[in-house]
């Protein structure tokens, strides 16, 4: 009896394994909001890491959250790297692409809990007086990645994150 137990557990396990490998190679989380701001006053707050305080979604998951700031106060080789609870983990973000006010492109790497390395992309379309951002993070799967997505969704972790943060910025920038 004990055997067979083990025979169908190995069989499950390879049957994940298995269709673990099958998933995408790639993901991408996307999320938009219109907000009632020129673009330019919208990419300022994304543009400066120091300001990510008003909006990020991240920085209310740790009150002790550790940040440091190098490179140029804004824009093109301005980088931020931050030590959290496990919450927010550990990593570093430096804009890779500035193009004021419509693009903004961020390397994104994750130290802790696991690492990984993705794309943060902000576009912005102005459309009269307003603002439609849109924010995309991308990146490669791993095999761990797959694993992992095949038991939770990166879309349900991540997307409600983002959703909260472009609520914010909202917020941010039409009070300003």
């Amino acid at each position: 009896m004990l055997v067979k137990i083990i025979i169908v557990v190995a069989a499950i396990i390879v049957a994940i394994l298995a269709y673990a490998a099958t998933r995408p190679d790639t993901f991408r989380i996307e999320r938009s909001i219109t907000i009632d701001a020129p673009p330019e006053k919208v990419f300022a707050l994304l543009d400066d890491f120091r300001g990510w305080g008003q909006w990020s979604p991240w920085e209310a998951k740790d009150p002790n959250l550790q940040r440091t700031f190098s490179g140029p106060a804004s824009g093109l080789g301005a980088v931020y790297a931050w030590v959290g609870n496990k919450d927010v983990g550990t990593g570093r973000m430096e804009i890779k692409e500035d193009a004021a006010p419509s693009k903004l492109l961020i390397q994104l790497d994750f130290i802790a809990p696991f690492k990984a390395s993705n794309m943060a992309e902000f576009n912005l379309q102005a459309t009269g007086g307003k603002t439609t951002v849109n924010w995309a993070m991308y990146g490669n799967n791993i095999f761990i990645a797959k694993l992992m997505q095949v038991f939770m969704s990166m879309e349900k972790m991540v997307g409600p994150d983002f959703d909260a943060g472009l609520a914010k910025l909202k917020k941010a920038a039409e009070a300003a």
